[in-house]
């Protein structure tokens, strides 16, 4: 059987993490959600989960319960400890103990498996609707000029195309992004590390600048605040 080529998701897409220890299941789910318009990203165990969400802000999670290590009740209570993303717990126990577990640790909803997809759909829609406020909506996405800079994703784009930043450059654009404006500290975006690690702010700057200004000498929009350190001239 041929499917038909998926349409490119829109960058509001919501980005969804699939933690389960049955490959099948994470491959239907993955086929599944991105058909209904969810950007998904999939891991095999927490540890695995935990090394994604280093480097990406997910808009919710769909956590299984029983895997093997590290379970999914122990994951979602050390979520817990530093985020607030949604979490939809899957689980073929059907205890009503363990729902009210899930829902004590902290996770937003509960489905026993097997499962309706369309249900999983419109439960995952719902906690990810309930968890954004139209201002957080709104404070997302940063723009100045032609750039929208995503800030829950570490975006940064020029009208439809993405450019490519490193880790580096993405930390620092997140703390001017989310200043709003305001002047940020050269040693705020240092971090740890002293003389050295703010000089290499400075390398940073410059390196964002050449992708981001016409002229990096005299930047219009990645704006150095002398004796401070840098603001983001956003609109």
């Amino acid at each position: 059987m041929t499917t038909a080529p998926r349409a490119e998701l829109p960058d509001a897409a919501p980005h969804v993490l699939v933690v389960d220890d049955d490959r099948r299941l994470r491959e239907l789910l993955a086929r599944y959600l991105t058909d209904q318009g969810f950007r998904v990203t999939v891991a095999a165990s927490a540890a695995e989960a935990r090394a994604r969400a280093q480097s990406v802000v997910f808009d919710a999670m769909v956590l299984d319960v029983m895997m093997p290590g590290e379970n999914g009740f122990d994951y979602a209570r050390s979520v817990r400890e530093t985020s607030r993303v949604p979490i939809l717990m899957l689980t073929a126990r059907s205890n009503p103990n363990d729902r009210v577990m899930g829902l004590e640790i902290g996770a937003d909803d509960y489905l026993p498996k097997p499962f309706e997809p369309r249900e999983l759909t419109l439960r995952l829609s719902n906690i990810i609707k309930r968890s954004v406020s139209p201002r957080e909506a709104a404070a997302e996405t940063v723009t100045f000029g032609p750039f929208a800079f995503r800030i829950d994703r570490g975006e940064l784009r020029r009208d439809d195309a993405l450019i490519r930043i490193t880790d580096r450059e993405r930390e620092i654009l997140t703390i001017l992004a989310a200043a709003g404006g305001a002047n940020v500290e050269r040693e705020q975006l240092a971090g740890p590390g002293g003389l050295a690690a703010e000089r290499t702010v400075d390398v940073q700057i410059n390196r964002l600048r050449r992708k981001t200004e016409v002229d990096p000498a005299n930047p219009v929009f990645l704006q150095t605040v002398r004796g401070v350190g840098y603001r983001l001239a956003v609109d």
